[in-house]
């Protein structure tokens, strides 16, 4: 298995992981009161702003352990080059993930026509977020395994 590939691998991992873990952790925090009360929009609020940061870190962190337990199992010290190929895969990549988080943001403004409550669209914008994430590098890790 490549480099890129099991880059991928790790990202698909750390996509649905990081979110999984804030998501349990935030949900204690939810306010019991109306669906439309403001508290609501305010949890809402603060639970994106802080996913942002947490992300970023937890994601750094994981590409530095990822860098050194790659280093020690393949004893290579060089990251590979990346190239037009590898950027391609990666351009084709966003394609995709650009579609499905289009397609999901769609499905959260479609809930609040058929009058769900504001949570789930706020639910289903997370879950195309992650789901983008993971078509995203899935593409990538089918496109390395096929040749792109």
């Amino acid at each position: 298995m490549s480099y890129q590939e099991r880059r991928s691998l790790v990202n698909i991992i750390s996509s649905v992981v990081i979110p999984a873990l804030y998501s349990a952790v935030m949900i204690r925090r939810y306010p019991d009161v109306d669906p439309y009360a403001r508290e609501i929009f305010q949890f809402w609020g603060a639970f994106f702003l802080i996913l942002i940061p947490v992300s970023i870190a937890a994601r750094i962190l994981i590409y530095i352990v990822f860098a050194i337990l790659n280093a020690i199992a393949t004893r290579e010290e060089d990251l590979p080059v990346t190239d037009e190929r590898d950027r391609l895969i990666a351009l084709r990549g966003g394609q995709l993930s650009m579609a499905v988080f289009a397609f999901g943001v769609m499905l959260a403004m479609g809930a609040l026509v058929v009058d769900l409550p504001p949570a789930a669209m706020f639910i289903i914008l997370i879950c195309a977020g992650v789901a983008s994430e993971v078509v995203s590098e899935l593409a990538q890790f089918y496109f390395y395994r096929r040749g792109f």
